[in-house]
């Protein structure tokens, strides 16, 4: 696991995160997803470097597209991000479960 996918499995774990029970590195069809929450069917997965070459934005697309279609809710965060706002991170997770207020 990366640097920010132990950050925010420490957000995330163990419902810490508004009692949200997140797994980690799941198994989605031919996917692996970085965390789900399965009782919201959501999928939340952390972009690196490798994000920013050539074809990886199509790829994935293509792969949020597919999950989509399975019914997952799919949404993406930059490391960057996780590492330098976490809580801009729990905030925009708990939007997308709708448990933010």
């Amino acid at each position: 696991m990366s640097e920010p996918e132990r950050a925010l499995w420490e957000v995330v774990r163990a419902g810490k995160l508004q009692g949200v029970k997140f797994v980690r590195q799941n198994v989605r069809q031919r996917f692996i997803a970085d965390f789900v929450a399965r009782s919201h069917r959501l999928i939340v997965e952390l972009d690196g470097e490798t994000h920013a070459l050539p074809g990886a934005e199509a790829h994935d697309a293509a792969r949020t597209a597919e999950l989509e279609a399975q019914g997952w809710r799919v949404v993406r965060f930059a490391n960057n991000d996780v590492m330098t706002n976490p809580e801009g991170v729990a905030r925009a997770i708990l939007m997308a479960v709708g448990r933010y207020f």
